[in-house]
């Protein structure tokens, strides 16, 4: 159905109606598929590709080529998520704003992941890579802008929470698919990607509120990159928040996108891939009821701040356990704070996020470039630890780093003022 009744909100509307269980449940379920899609190859697929492509003496150098390929995909994270989300705030199409839009993800997201299965070149795989971040950037724009556009200020912690938990889920789900299912690494990916298009239907069959003509706003070359800069002065609630998720993504992803080299390497574990798994389902069992429970009840208490604090700041505890005592049973306990941080952390700031927007008519554009803050540090996480293992030849830098980081995204999110 794409007509619009008479009592339905027009697209830049401050929505009011409360989403039905079914809606969140296809968010959810997409969600949970682009989860398993980016994370399952950053996690094994990718780093172990790139190992055995090169074959390197000193397994440094592996790290190294794995850094540089996630800090080439993150450049061009920068430009994509900013850009497709003002391409969505301004399309016109009978099947509303941000459908269209997704599609396109979903399709250049898989047919990339395909082409990464069949790499041999590191160049190959790198340009691969950076084909499904963008994949990536331009379907998690669009989605993301879908909570700005139709789920109410008193039910988006709950609703983000539904965002974050299959995070943990797909992680988990797509490590056991490509390790007890598939083992072959070109099939696995192409499982990746048949998964990712089959769950999008669901959402893509969603009613999505098109823009009348009326409300578009003129596309200008120099009005797309004007918008690109919000001014931290004008909008300080904006920035501060863009800063923490930087300042707490950048830990996160120290913490995690070494953990496969950290076993392999630093704790010298013969069954790195299968303690992986273990370390990540404990993460995951507490993502999924750190984001849950967090979210809703931040609704509930009409707060934000005081839950982002927080989990920033069990993250950086997570994070210095782990340099601190290296130790395997340490690690997994390790694994449940940071995912209880984490958890918390991506469902209640999503809803932050939401709220100190600048301007209703570019929701999918500023909503692009506050998911940078998230998807550009988990890219160059793994650069900048590979640096630090360089230069250390140890992963105790990585891991203090990781809690630095979550302690000043926490002292960050403090300073916003229109948000309790």
């Amino acid at each position: 159905m794409t007509t619009t009744h008479p009592t339905t909100p027009a697209a830049l509307d401050e929505p009011v109606r409360r989403v039905s269980a079914g809606w969140i449940g296809s968010f959810a379920t997409v969600w949970f598929a682009i989860w398993m899609a980016q994370l399952t190859p950053v996690q094994l697929l990718l780093p172990a590709q790139i190992d055995a492509t090169l074959k390197p003496e000193n397994w440094v150098d592996s790290v190294v080529a794995f850094g540089v390929v996630s800090g080439i995909a993150a450049v061009a994270t920068v430009i994509a998520y900013p850009l497709t989300g003002a391409a969505s705030d301004r399309t016109t199409s009978r099947f509303g704003r941000r459908r269209p839009w997704i599609l396109i993800g979903a399709l250049v997201f898989a047919l990339s992941l395909v082409l990464l299965g069949l790499q041999t070149e590191i160049w190959a795989i790198g340009a691969a890579w950076v084909a499904a971040s963008v994949g990536f950037c331009i379907m998690t724009a669009a989605l993301t802008a879908t909570i700005s556009d139709q789920v109410p200020v008193g039910q988006r912690g709950f609703v983000s929470g539904w965002m974050s938990a299959p995070q943990a889920v797909g992680i988990i789900v797509g490590l056991v698919l490509v390790t007890e299912l598939v083992t072959d690494q070109a099939l696995g990916y192409a499982l990746l990607a048949v998964i990712l298009l089959v769950l999008a239907v669901p959402f893509l069959t969603r009613f999505d509120q098109p823009l009348a003509a009326a409300e578009r706003t003129r596309v200008t070359a120099k009005g797309i990159i004007a918008g690109l800069w919000i001014s931290p002065r004008t909008h300080p609630d904006f920035g501060w928040t863009l800063l923490s998720r930087v300042l707490v993504s950048v830990g996160n992803a120290l913490g995690t996108s070494l953990l496969l080299y950290f076993l392999m390497f630093g704790l010298g574990d013969e069954n790195a891939e299968a303690d992986l798994i273990i370390l990540t389902l404990v993460y995951m069992v507490f993502v999924i009821i750190a984001s849950l429970v967090g979210g809703r009840l931040s609704d509930r208490l009409g707060r934000r701040k005081a839950f982002v604090f927080a989990a920033s700041a069990l993250q950086a505890v997570a994070a210095l356990m782990l340099a601190l005592v290296p130790d395997l049973t340490v690690a997994i306990v390790a694994a449940g704070i940071l995912g209880l941080g984490y958890g918390c952390f991506l469902s209640v700031d999503q809803a932050l996020a939401t709220q100190v927007l600048p301007d209703a008519a570019t929701r999918g554009k500023d909503l692009g470039i506050m998911n940078i803050a998230t998807a550009v540090p988990q890219a160059i996480g793994p650069l900048i630890g590979a640096a630090a293992v360089v230069m250390t030849g140890s992963f105790v830098l990585v891991f203090v780093l990781s809690a630095v980081f979550a302690f000043a995204g926490a002292i960050a999110v403090s300073r916003v003022r229109s948000v309790r």
